[in-house]
């Protein structure tokens, strides 16, 4: 099985080689040995879009070459490109670009297309691969867990093994959880006096009325955050030291070099304030695990 960064960037290498074919998602996970459902998954996961909508709208880029460069018929170009019939290619060609292939022809407007993904190798991780940061407004949550207090020379071991205990032991205690896959490590109290923080492994719940004894609750305001995502060829329970020290160096790495949004707009981590990871165990396919962790961000 391959590890994620190679799996990803073949599946990208593939859908260009298969521009003019009639590739599909099932032809793509057969031949990486992995079920349709999970590619899809880690591809949006990954990117966010649907590698559907990737492969259609590389193909519609790929056509405007054929289109603009040659008088070969629209309904030539279609098939060529893997589409069934002329009308099909002409919708999907109008979603895409908000005009048809022969106004295209008629009048030489300017459009926008799809570029081809490409993956960097800041993205690699030993045995994963991490992306981001995406600006994201996270809405207010509540949470119930059980807190410790953590040395930073220690949180990359000690945290995983206090998440393990907690979702065995104490989580079955929570009656109003929110959602029953997800999980949330939850950090704050950051004291760099004592160089250690509060760690909360948790579970999101509906509010915070009913809280078990020995357990805290605990409310994220609605925020501004950075979220970057990480795929691992591991499961949950094997985010050791080593991973979550080299998935947080690459974190550290965007904080330290700082980072700009879709807006062009720089912003700077919180994450001396508190932060958290979110682990949906629903996702994982008995190989790639996926997790995402946030930040509270300020325009710099």
């Amino acid at each position: 099985m391959l590890r994620p960064y190679d799996l990803l960037e073949n599946v990208l290498l593939d859908i260009e080689k298969g521009i003019k074919k009639d590739i599909s998602t099932v032809d793509l996970a057969k031949k990486h040995k992995i079920t349709e459902r999970h590619l899809r998954r880690l591809f949006q996961f990954s990117f966010k879009l649907t590698i559907y909508g990737y492969i259609r709208s590389r193909k519609l880029a790929a056509s405007l070459d054929d289109l603009l460069k040659t008088n070969d018929t629209i309904l030539n170009i279609a098939l060529k490109y893997g589409f069934e019939y002329e009308q099909s290619y002409i919708r999907a060609f109008k979603r895409e670009f908000g005009i048809t292939p022969g106004e295209l022809r008629k009048t030489g407007k300017v459009v926008k297309v799809k570029p081809p993904i490409h993956l960097f190798n800041e993205n690699k991780l030993a045995d994963g691969i991490i992306f981001g940061p995406d600006i994201v407004m996270v809405p207010k949550f509540y949470i119930i867990g059980k807190p410790g207090q953590v040395p930073f020379s220690e949180s990359n071991s000690l945290a995983p093994k206090m998440a393990i205990d907690f979702w065995h032991n104490e989580r079955s205690l929570i009656k109003t959880v929110a959602d029953h896959n997800v999980y949330i490590g939850f950090t704050s109290k950051i004291d760099m006096e004592s160089a250690s923080s509060e760690y909360m492994p948790s579970v999101p719940v509906k509010n915070l009325n009913h809280i078990p004894p020995g357990l805290s609750g605990n409310t994220f305001d609605s925020s501004l955050c950075a979220r970057f995502r990480y795929i691992g060829q591991h499961h949950y329970y094997e985010i050791s030291n080593s991973v979550a020290g080299a998935m947080y160096d690459a974190i550290w790495k965007f904080e330290q070099d700082g980072y700009v949004s879709s807006e062009q707009t720089k912003y700077a981590l919180l994450n001396d304030r508190v932060h958290f990871e979110r682990i949906d165990i629903g996702l994982y396919d008995g190989t790639y695990c996926q997790m995402e962790w946030f930040s509270p961000v300020v325009e710099r």
